[in-house]
């Protein structure tokens, strides 16, 4: 068993992918080792005709992810796009997995991203012992999805500075990336296409020219509709990082995981479950993503430091810091929380009285 921390999907999904490429039999675009509906499969989850079981990957509308695969079969990139913790980069990694068995062929941005990370760079070494020569070239993510007719992906593309966004447009709209100092360029091979994300609450982004939008279908991951959905996807996540991480099954984690999506669901609701009182909202996104590492952190510190079983105070430190973004205005808003909503929840004392003490 491998001892990376965190494998590719191509690699910790690899039965799963080998097991719909023998069942597929739909027509599969050129470059795709599976079909779009081998690709829906595999993310949504499916029990095969031979019985076996693929998990899903993604819970969530149906729909939005068909629509998302058909948009890689044009010549149109795919932008995902949403609030932070909607899942937006593991759809894109197993995107990427299912259609070209490498998920990795990818560009993190950030404020400081070079147009070189997009485009290609020079091995200096080589550039000043021989010349400019496709030798001394550095390709870039992209262009290797280029040559090789792959998926490439672009982490947080409203992070990277605009005037390097708008080096995506000719790569998008021409397929090839030129290379002046040789007077030639790198054309995309069939099955090349890109998928990039966004998110709509990071306070530092970038606006998209309007050149570049029209390049990318966009498609907007929303936060679970209801929360028996969010429930599941948290206790699923929950789980696979326990296997990851090495962590013991915790039995009563469901109750735990229910109390904090609540919360969670309230305060970016501002309104209780039931509707009936108006609450005030906190900074902070309080997306799923923020609910699975409050419970992995309560299932370490109930593991290594309590009994091995869940409880309030297991969790209420996470939970607080989670909520507590801004040091002056959500410390009242949580604090207004608990005392008019949590305190007078039958069976919730304990984590009202575990709250109170880390506030």
């Amino acid at each position: 068993m491998s001892e990376a921390l965190r494998l590719p999907s191509e690699q910790l999904f690899q039965e799963e992918i080998k097991a719909i490429k023998k069942q597929d039999r739909r027509q599969k675009p050129t470059s795709w080792q599976m079909s779009p509906w081998g690709v829906e499969t595999f993310l949504m989850g499916e029990k095969l005709k031979n019985g076996f079981k693929v998990t899903p990957k993604y819970i969530g509308n149906r729909r939005l992810i068909q629509i998302a695969i058909a948009t890689l079969v044009t010549d149109r990139a795919l932008l995902l796009y949403g609030l932070p913790g909607t899942a937006k980069s593991w759809v894109a990694e197993n995107i990427a997995a299912a259609i070209s068995g490498n998920s990795q062929l990818i560009v993190q941005g950030t404020a400081g991203t070079p147009e070189t990370d997009l485009r290609f760079n020079w091995n200096y070494a080589k550039l000043l012992q021989e010349g400019p020569s496709r030798q001394a070239i550095v390709e870039s993510p992209i262009m290797r999805a280029m040559e090789s007719g792959k998926i490439a992906r672009v982490e947080e593309l409203t992070r990277i500075p605009a005037e390097v966004q708008d080096t995506l447009i000719t790569m998008l709209s021409e397929k090839n990336i030129s290379i002046p100092d040789l007077d030639t360029y790198v054309l995309a091979q069939k099955g090349f296409n890109l998928i990039a994300t966004a998110n709509n609450r990071d306070k530092g982004i970038n606006e998209f020219s309007s050149a570049l939008k029209r390049r990318f279908n966009t498609v907007i991951l929303p936060l679970p509709s209801t929360l028996e959905e969010e429930v599941s996807i948290v206790q699923k996540r929950v789980q696979d990082f326990g296997v990851l991480l090495e962590l013991p099954e915790v039995p009563d984690s469901v109750q735990e995981i229910q109390r904090v999506v609540t919360v969670f669901r309230e305060l970016r609701n501002a309104k209780t479950l039931d509707g009936k009182e108006k609450l005030k909202s906190p900074s902070a996104t309080l997306s799923p993503a923020e609910a699975i590492s409050v419970i992995n952190n309560g299932i370490a510190l109930s593991v290594h430091f309590g009994d091995g079983d869940l409880k309030a105070h297991d969790i209420a430190s996470s939970l607080v810091g989670a909520i507590v973004k801004d040091p002056e205005k959500d410390p009242i808003v949580w604090n207004e929380y608990l005392d008019t909503v949590i305190k007078g929840r039958k069976k919730w004392s304990d984590l009202y009285r575990a709250c109170k003490e880390i506030s």
